[in-house]
């Protein structure tokens, strides 16, 4: 072949090429995001002891506690034995404490400690300084749903009857309750107001919302009243993904968390594109 054949020749697409420079300018333009978030994860990870084993440990006991040693004296749940029953409500419980706990925690230690001046004043667009914030309660609370669903699968042989509708509801559940967390911690004042919040309002209405019941069988007005609950919405859906059984229908769970997930995620938006009760 001629050198002039050569030169006219089509070459071949350099797709890998392309496809790594593509990569590669996305992850310069988002490196603030990259960064912030990755600052986020490491911190629960180098804390493993306290942010991911103690809630393990804790909800795992609550499964031995009440599904094997009082299991054999309760009746099962709509033909499901009391110890697999339980055990979507408990992930789900633990899995929206993390995720709220840690963002708000997080969240309100930078503004205590002036960091949060330094991320607002980097050139990162406001979605980003959210996402970032954000990220570390997800990761743990999603760390912290699979070890568990681990450590439970020897012991009650939990199934997943649906694992789509499993995967739709808990990521709703980290985005609902990681923005929630942020919320809490740029409008907190001191470490008591964010606790507050978990102590006398997301705990209880776990435990109100049918982790260890089903909410038909409570008598009126009170199962009129659960409905109420948005963590009853939030258990239905997680159970339905696991047992494939809800006091509700799935549609109905995974809308309203759909909906809340909406509204948290606009209102932690507003507050950084504004920078209300971040910017003194």
């Amino acid at each position: 072949m001629s050198m002039l054949d050569s030169a006219s020749a089509p070459r071949a697409p350099r797709h890998g090429g392309e496809l790594e420079g593509a990569t590669g300018s996305l992850a310069e333009r988002h490196r603030g995001l990259i960064a912030l978030g990755g600052r986020e994860v490491n911190r629960v990870l180098k804390l493993w002891q306290q942010t991911i084993a103690a809630p393990v440990v804790s909800s795992f006991l609550f499964i031995l506690v009440f599904g094997l040693s009082l299991g054999s004296r309760i009746s099962g749940v709509d033909g499901i034995p009391y110890d697999v029953f339980i055990v979507p409500g408990l992930v789900t419980m633990a899995m929206v404490q993390a995720a709220y706990s840690n963002n708000s925690s997080s969240v309100f230690q930078a503004r205590f400690d002036r960091y949060i001046n330094d991320v607002l004043a980097s050139p990162m667009k406001s979605w980003e300084v959210n996402l970032g914030l954000s990220l570390g309660g997800a990761v743990r609370a999603l760390i912290i749903a699979i070890v568990l669903v681990l450590m439970a699968l020897p012991v009650t042989s939990v199934p997943v009857h649906d694992p789509l509708v499993l995967i739709v509801a808990v990521l709703l559940s980290l985005i609902l309750f990681s923005s929630l967390g942020v919320i809490v911690g740029v409008y907190a004042q001191s470490w008591d107001h964010a606790s507050f919040v978990q102590n006398i309002v997301i705990v209880p209405l776990s435990f109100l919302g049918g982790t260890f019941y089903s909410v038909d069988t409570l008598p009126e007005p009170w199962r009129e009243i659960s409905h109420v609950n948005p963590l009853f919405y939030v258990i239905q859906a997680v159970r339905e993904g696991f047992l494939g059984v809800s006091d509700v229908p799935v549609w109905l769970s995974l809308g309203v968390m759909a909906v809340l997930s909406a509204v948290m995620i606009a209102w932690s938006s507003w507050l950084f594109s504004t920078g209300r009760k971040l910017k003194a």
